[in-house]
């Protein structure tokens, strides 16, 4: 196996500190020895994700514009939230009832990833909910107009090879989950 060596962080700044982004700009020695000074990372919160599915085998997603891109997307329900001050499954189960006004007992934990290493800074923490229960309401942030899309488990798969479930976060999570519910 090939001794890779992390780089060394000589000197770090904030350069961009707002409440929709946060950019870091270091001076970054590799372990050749060569120096870069002007290494960019976006600070960015951790994500909880969660993969719920009701007692009727049906997937909840939800619907929402997205900036980023310019479209309307079909997603997992997830937000961001500060590990240092919130427990990942609480702020899982926490965005999946605001976004959608689904409920669930029990959170399981299936995987952490990282969307955009290179750059990015955050991780995806990724929880599987079974038997949710709707209760009706939603408790929308103002920046969300989010309509809740049920998918039954048997046309998953048509939905990511159609195109129409492409956020990878999204994808990476329903394998996850699906895998776990196949065991």
């Amino acid at each position: 196996m090939k001794d890779i060596k992390k780089w060394k962080t000589r000197k770090s700044r904030l350069v961009l500190d707002n409440k929709w982004c946060r950019v870091r700009q270091e001076e970054i020695e590799l372990p050749s020895g060569e120096i870069i000074d002007d290494f960019f990372l976006n600070v960015r919160p951790d994500i909880a994700l969660v993969f719920p599915v009701t007692q009727n085998n049906e997937i909840v997603f939800v619907r929402q514009y997205r900036h980023g891109v310019g479209e309307i997307l079909l997603e997992l329900p997830a937000g961001a939230f500060n590990p240092e001050t919130e427990d990942a499954a609480v702020a899982a189960a926490r965005e999946m009832t605001e976004e959608t006004g689904y409920i669930a007992d029990k959170l399981i934990k299936l995987a952490t990833l990282y969307d955009n290493p290179v750059k990015d800074t955050n991780a995806i923490h990724v929880f599987i909910a079974t038997d949710v229960v709707n209760t009706g309401q939603q408790i929308l942030d103002v920046t969300e107009d989010i309509e809740v899309v049920l998918v039954p488990m048997d046309k998953i798969y048509d939905i990511i090879a159609s195109g129409e479930l492409s956020v990878s976060g999204t994808v990476a999570a329903v394998f996850l989950g699906l895998q776990f519910l196949s065991q």
